[in-house]
């Protein structure tokens, strides 16, 4: 099965909603942005935030759903209809059938396991949609919430890129984690 990127859906779970993102979403991707603890987390440089950098942000956001080689998706709280944070299969690979993974929560979705389920609900349509073979991700060492996450939705690790980031407060690891769709589909029997 070819992986069709084009197709933009959306992933009902339990609290999550993980579907294309909408203009409503803005402020409080906004808001996540320029979180130090996003920032902090994710390895990123704090955003210089004027006009021309909300306008170059808005038009990246806006544009989500014309790439057609990857899946960049909004996480909503169900019981709000807020916008928490972002899932992303990206760096398609066709001939080996792999993607990487990356995620972003804001301040509202940390630390209630919206996380996990939203992670659960991409990579599973990962494998059983677009037919991939692999995912994978790198996690910082500072960051364990998120490596946890990974861990429950069936990621495990695969080595260590040593001193692979440079923060104000030294250097700092990243472990490599996949899961792969024989895993998932093993995973998934187990549970039903």
């Amino acid at each position: 099965m070819a992986a069709d990127f084009s197709v933009k859906p959306t992933l009902v779970g339990a609290r999550v909603v993980v579907r294309p993102f909408a203009d409503g979403d803005f402020p409080a991707i906004r808001e996540a942005l320029r979180d130090p603890e996003v920032v902090r987390l994710t390895g990123s440089r704090p955003i210089v935030w004027d006009e021309a950098a909300e306008a170059r942000l808005r038009e990246w956001y806006g544009t989500r759903g014309d790439q057609p080689d990857r899946l960049d998706l909004a996480v909503e709280e169900r019981a709000t209809g807020a916008w928490v944070g972002e899932v992303v299969l990206n760096e398609w690979d066709p001939r080996n059938e792999t993607c990487n993974f990356r995620t972003m929560f804001g301040p509202r979705g940390r630390d209630r396991g919206l996380g996990t389920e939203a992670v659960r609900l991409l990579v599973g349509y990962g494998f059983e949609q677009l037919g991939l073979h692999r995912i994978g991700l790198e996690v910082y060492s500072f960051n364990p919430r998120a490596r946890r996450a990974y861990e429950k939705a069936g990621f495990v690790a695969e080595g260590v890129l040593r001193d692979a980031l440079r923060t104000p407060d030294g250097r700092a690891d990243a472990t490599v984690m996949s899961i792969l769709a024989d895993e998932w589909k093993g995973g998934q029997d187990q549970q039903g």
